[in-house]
């Protein structure tokens, strides 16, 4: 009779957990109450169970309120898949239903062989924010998850990212000109799917989210085991938001420094830098100036931090021994001599060998 009875007992657990309960109206209501100001909201959907969530939910708050934001729902089809077209009506049915606009995009032209599936995130952000710029919107919505956040910890960890890297997606950020926001960043997929469950909502379920040829499937399979050790989806989550904390108080430090020791030209790319002052400071405080001042200066985009690591102790040498040193990173030239200062590199000269006049 115990064995018999696990299974109901486990089935009633499952029904008390609160992480795996459907989300309420109030909690719906709390989830976007700081955005009921904003003319209109793009919703990221992509058919699967976080995303259909999102939408049901949004527009649950939406009917509430009577007068909120317009809510428009876009499904990019990336062309990668068959099923991708009657997932995107599906979602045009659901939105429908729910009285909400809906469009779909579509990834045109040929696709890398390699590198997939951030090429696919790449367009699928520059269609949304299209759309939303076309619509007079700044504000584009995903359904990350805090499963999706724990994640994108182990991601960031296994790659070894520094703290800002650790801290992992924001609930808010900026994007392409938009806001981009994260309303469920701090809900279980789980409690999702129990909300779609209650309102007979049907979801579509992307291979691709088990292809283990792909590292987020491959760190998701191992979830359940790290669980059992403690490391489940609360704490990476609880990890990554200390750290952001952390990394906030850092920031505002780095933030106080350059003021006092940076100056930056009119163009906003050239930095003159207190080397007194900035040897002085903290080794991390010492490698966002410089990391700041390298992006301002470069053109080749942001700089690998483990490339900032080895010139900061290159500089940090050379300030202990002659106080001279001059290296290019991201595009930007770095020299010591007496001061400090980081500008643009010059163009790169034409590798391309002009003919002798003797040969013409």
């Amino acid at each position: 009779m115990a064995a018999a009875r696990d299974p109901l007992k486990r089935e009633r657990a499952a029904r008390h957990d609160p992480d795996a309960a459907p989300i309420s109206a109030t909690e719906a209501r709390a989830l976007f109450a700081d955005l009921k100001d904003a003319p209109a909201l793009v919703l990221a959907v992509s058919g699967g169970p976080d995303s259909m969530a999102l939408m049901a939910l949004a527009a649950r708050w939406r009917r509430a309120l009577r007068r909120g934001p317009r809510l428009i729902a876009v499904t990019v089809d990336h062309g990668l898949r068959r099923e991708a077209a009657a997932e995107a009506r599906a979602v045009k049915a659901l939105a429908a239903t729910l009285s909400v606009e809906h469009h779909t995009l579509r990834w045109r032209g040929p696709k890398p062989r390699a590198g997939i599936p951030a090429a696919a995130r790449t367009a699928r952000y520059r269609l949304l924010a299209d759309l939303a710029r076309a619509h007079g919107t700044v504000h584009l919505l995903t359904a990350h998850t805090r499963d999706d956040q724990a994640e994108t910890v182990l991601m960031r960890l296994s790659r070894g990212s520094g703290l800002a890297g650790l801290a992992a997606m924001a609930r808010t950020s900026a994007r392409d000109g938009l806001m981009l926001v994260r309303p469920l960043l701090d809900m279980p997929k789980a409690r999702l799917v129990a909300t779609l469950k209650r309102a007979r909502i049907a979801y579509a379920t992307d291979p691709s989210n088990q292809d283990r040829t792909f590292t987020r499937p491959r760190l998701r399979a191992l979830m359940p085991v790290l669980a059992e050790e403690g490391c489940d989806a609360r704490n990476l989550a609880r990890l990554a938001g200390r750290l952001a904390r952390a990394n906030a108080a850092i920031e505002a430090v780095a933030d106080a420094a350059e003021r006092a020791l940076v100056r930056i030209d009119r163009a906003g790319r050239h930095s003159a830098i207190d080397a007194v002052g900035f040897f002085a400071a903290p080794e991390e405080i010492r490698l966002r100036l410089l990391a700041r001042a390298i992006d301002r200066a470069g053109d080749e985009g942001p700089a690998e931090l483990s490339k900032t690591e080895t010139l900061l102790r290159a500089m940090d040498a050379a300030w202990a021994g002659q106080g001279r040193l001059k290296q290019t990173l991201a595009g930007a030239v770095v020299e010591m001599a007496g001061n400090l200062s980081i500008a643009p590199a010059p163009p790169r000269k034409s590798s391309r060998v002009r003919p002798s006049p003797n040969k013409l």
